[in-house]
């Protein structure tokens, strides 16, 4: 029979610890690894990043100037046909807010959905959305589907 004191862990080795300071014949003796003197070689040295040891820090060499369109640009939910085929029954409204509903949207999109024209949409649903794409607007007209467009 076992018993609790005859139990190991046999999922995960145990590391084996690297001892320093224990003679120069260790390989880690003497310095420990840490070279030769300098803060480095100090206990409880941090390095703080962008320091470069009296030379002027690479960010403050940088321009400020410039222009970027990252605060007004608007990202919009992009789904491909065939995935409004797998999510959706016929007669269903497809449309950002049934899509939240369903958890296959994020709560937060400026800049609305976009339908995209890969895979098939073969059952009968109405789309509302901001954007399609030429390819999908293609596709929606052959088979008839109703599309609205939503800002």
């Amino acid at each position: 029979m076992i018993t609790l004191s005859e139990l190991a862990n046999t999922h995960r080795p145990s590391k084996k610890v690297q001892r320093v300071g224990r003679g120069v014949g260790s390989k880690r003796g003497k310095t420990c690894g840490r070279g030769n003197k300098g803060d480095k070689a100090r206990q409880g040295y941090k390095q703080t990043y962008g320091q470069e040891g009296g030379q002027i820090p690479l960010y403050k060499k940088l321009p400020t100037r410039g222009f970027t369109n990252g605060k007004f640009r608007n990202v919009n939910f992009a789904i491909n046909l065939g995935m409004i085929d797998k999510l959706y029954k016929d007669g269903e409204v497809v449309s950002l807010k049934t899509l939240q509903e369903k958890g296959f949207a994020p709560r937060r999109i400026p800049g609305g959905l976009k339908i995209l024209s890969n895979g098939e949409l073969k059952k009968k649903v109405s789309i509302q959305a901001a954007f399609v794409s030429e390819a999908a607007a293609e596709k929606l007209k052959k088979q008839g589907i109703p599309f609205q467009q939503v800002s």
